[in-house]
């Protein structure tokens, strides 16, 4: 069997938008069946789709509180 190539995914880089980041944890909290770790690993993905460069994503208010 021929080996495939693949590519590395990185969810938290299709996160763009706070609907977005609801819907993806809406979907994993369906989709977890009562799995703490697996609503853990979204909450996660989530955290790193939000801390990005200012200006980067679109649908983040800036803060004093976030630059500080």
């Amino acid at each position: 069997m021929a080996k495939t190539d693949t590519l590395p995914y990185d969810v938290a880089e299709h996160l763009r938008t706070r609907a977005d980041m609801a819907a993806y944890l809406e979907a994993s909290i369906e989709e977890a069946d009562g799995d703490a770790a697996f609503v853990a690993k979204a909450l996660g993905d989530i955290a790193r789709a939000a801390v990005v460069p200012e200006g980067e994503r679109v649908g983040w208010p800036s803060t004093p509180a976030a630059s500080r």
